[in-house]
């Protein structure tokens, strides 16, 4: 059975949340399953390597994660317009992937949280896909079709899933935000069916 990848990082747990959302939306489509993983906090004062294992929440990433699924959906938090730091240390990590082309021709997706509406969430959706692109992914987005794009009052974007907290501190999402988040998953996971049924390959 084709399985996607869905790694982020999430401090407040909107990131978090949206990605359980476009695991439901992978898990919707018959013959796709979905493989929750997220990334450890770095620190600036030091490179120690952090606990094993979270103490909630999903498991930590590695690069045999990526390697095994047939496609991956990446989020982050807005960090002045940019993807989280350690998203982007685990990021700055898979050189051996792409020197091995592994990643190469999969499917791939972006999702983000920040608490204005104007808070730099497109930017950090492109900032999340240029890697994807060297590791020459097939990037995936979300259409106008998709009617709660053009009705949404909170987060959603052409280049991604996304939430607008407005300073909650709760990571409550709006229905539409929740409906696009799920969509993305539903658009990821029927291209990874449809290329593993294409290829006659299933879950490397």
């Amino acid at each position: 059975m084709p399985e996607v990848l869905v790694l982020y990082y999430s401090r407040g747990g909107a990131t978090a949340e949206l990605a359980r959302q476009v695991c439901r939306g992978i898990e919707s489509v018959p013959g796709a399953s979905a493989r929750l993983r997220t990334v450890a906090p770095v620190s600036a004062a030091s490179e120690a390597a952090p606990q094993p294992v979270p103490e909630r929440g999903a498991p930590y990433a590695s690069l045999e994660d990526l390697k095994e699924t047939d496609a991956l959906v990446l989020g982050s938090p807005t960090r002045f317009g940019n993807m989280a730091a350690p998203l982007k240390y685990f990021l700055d990590g898979t050189a051996p992937l792409w020197l091995s082309g592994a990643l190469a021709g999969k499917p791939a997706g972006v999702f983000t949280s920040t608490q204005t509406m104007h808070g730099g969430q497109e930017t950090t959706l492109v900032s999340m896909m240029l890697p994807l692109l060297h590791h020459g992914m097939i990037l995936v987005g979300l259409p106008y079709t998709e009617r709660a794009l053009n009705d949404t009052q909170g987060g959603g974007s052409p280049y991604g899933a996304s939430h607008v907290s407005g300073g909650n501190t709760h990571a409550v999402l709006s229905e539409d935000e929740k409906t696009l988040a799920q969509a993305l998953g539903r658009r990821i996971a029927a291209l990874t069916v449809q290329l593993a049924s294409a290829t006659g390959r299933g879950a490397l």
